[in-house]
């Protein structure tokens, strides 16, 4: 009868754990913004080298990204569909 109980006990909390990792890894994946950041800085240089117009619309991915000059300022701004999260990157020229 202990080894039953013992051998639920270690299942659910092997089972408890995943679940865990799980969640976080998830939570991790959905959070990485490096990619984004990545594609918004080769279009500042891009721009920075007259290589792209601005002002300039794509989407990237999941992500829609704009960019725009005022004053003396670029800036760009990526929103992501479906998440609502933005990204804003503003470089001097």
């Amino acid at each position: 009868m202990e080894t039953l109980v013992a051998t639920v006990l270690i299942v659910l909390v092997f089972m408890i754990s995943s679940f865990l990792l799980n969640s976080l890894f998830n939570n991790t994946v959905r959070q990485n913004t490096d990619t984004v950041k990545t594609h918004i800085s080769e279009l500042i240089y891009l721009s920075t080298h007259n290589q792209i117009t601005i002002p300039y619309d794509d989407e990237f991915g999941n992500w829609y990204i704009s960019g725009e000059r005022v004053d003396k300022k670029l800036i760009f701004e990526a929103s992501h569909k479906e998440t609502q999260k933005t990204i804003r990157l503003e470089r001097y020229e």
